[in-house]
């Protein structure tokens, strides 16, 4: 399936060769890897494009180390998404996890999976690595329930947003169905079962 109105259609390879090329920190590509891993697992999920969703998944933020702020990112980003011969549909789809900045309408079941995916790996990477084995294994669902609670843990995830951004996902993709529990823990198990990728499989205890 091409995804590109012109050309060859872009890949998850591709996305991770401009991920390299424009981030350098290493957390901010463990977060895009990990947001990949969830959009690719919902996918599954919802019988849709599971190689194109973790390709939006890994791609969406691959500006905020070169346009650190939201009166750039990720508007500034989609014109270099142009002038790569990105399509214009994946392109709409990363402006709308941010629509309050572009003006771009969250409508699809992607749109919604993106923002639903995005803030919560970031409290589940934090919860691992404050593990002293580092390992991903070892976090439960109750441990980031007690995460959860404590709001000065990993303060920039912002509780109220991930409660939102799930309902809207739950509404639009699942009839209302997907509780907030239920969804952290579908991240959880995929996050867990790409933990080598992710770097969170132990190997950062040495």
């Amino acid at each position: 399936m091409s995804h590109a109105a012109t050309g060859q259609p872009k890949t998850r390879d591709d996305a991770w060769e401009m991920v390299c090329r424009h981030v350098q920190e290493r957390g901010l590509r463990r977060h895009m890897l990990a947001v990949s891993t969830a959009m690719a697992d919902y996918a599954r999920r919802l019988g849709q494009d599971e190689a194109y969703w973790a390709t939006v998944g890994l791609l969406h933020d691959f500006d905020w180390e070169i346009h650190p702020d939201l009166d750039r990112h990720p508007i500034a980003g989609a014109a270099l998404l142009r002038a790569e011969g990105w399509d214009e549909e994946t392109i709409r789809v990363i402006l709308s996890h941010y629509t309050e900045g572009t003006g771009v309408e969250r409508t699809k079941p992607i749109d919604f999976a993106l923002l639903a995916c995005d803030e919560i790996t970031g409290l589940v990477i934090a919860a691992t690595l404050v593990k002293s084995s580092r390992n991903i294994a070892d976090v439960s669902v109750d441990t980031i329930r007690k995460k959860w609670k404590d709001k000065r843990f990993a303060a920039g995830v912002d509780r109220d947003d991930v409660i939102a951004y799930t309902a809207d996902f739950s509404r639009e993709c699942f009839g209302g169905g997907l509780e907030l529990w239920t969804h952290i823990a579908h991240v959880l198990q995929a996050m867990q079962a790409n933990a080598a990728e992710l770097e969170l499989d132990g190997r950062l205890s040495a």
